[in-house]
């Protein structure tokens, strides 16, 4: 089979747009954590729920399939999250992402004094998400560190 030698450029700009479109995307930036509740109370384990806002600084929309979260607090394990879900996300936006969090009370009783009275903590989320487009997706790394300032009072 004989290409013809017009079709050449034609297959050069195909081929560089490709190229283009597939870049990796950038991290997403956090921003913020809102609506704070504890979903189940127990002895052994505990839900909490609250919803993180993120900020996509990608040209492009991704989706979030999942997430496998450890949660530390002042390098104590807080706790688990495993979730199947399916966000949009929108780009050049903000957008809020619901985590629901299975509490570890042992470790949990620990940080709840200081927290409680506004005491800066050191809050640590390592794990992997999956993210995507158009249903390709790819596992990714999270290694998050942030000084967040809790206070009830």
């Amino acid at each position: 089979m004989k290409i013809s030698k017009a079709l050449y450029p034609t297959l050069l700009v195909l081929l560089i747009l490709l190229a283009c479109s597939c870049q990796s995307p950038k991290e997403l930036v956090y921003r913020d954590f809102k609506n704070l509740k504890l979903g189940k109370l127990g002895f052994g384990a505990s839900t909490l729920n609250l919803d993180l806002v993120y900020y996509n600084p990608n040209n492009f929309g991704l989706q979030l399939k999942s997430t496998d979260l450890d949660i530390f607090v002042d390098n104590t394990y807080l706790g688990h999250s495993s979730q199947d879900l399916q966000i949009n996300i929108p780009r050049l936006a903000e957008f809020t992402l619901p985590l629901q969090v299975e509490l570890d009370m042992k470790n949990a009783l620990k940080n709840v004094l200081p927290t409680l009275f506004g005491k800066e903590v050191v809050v640590k989320m390592t794990g992997k998400v999956k993210l995507g487009k158009a249903n390709v997706y790819k596992s990714f790394t999270v290694n998050y560190e942030s000084i967040q300032k809790f206070s009830a009072f």
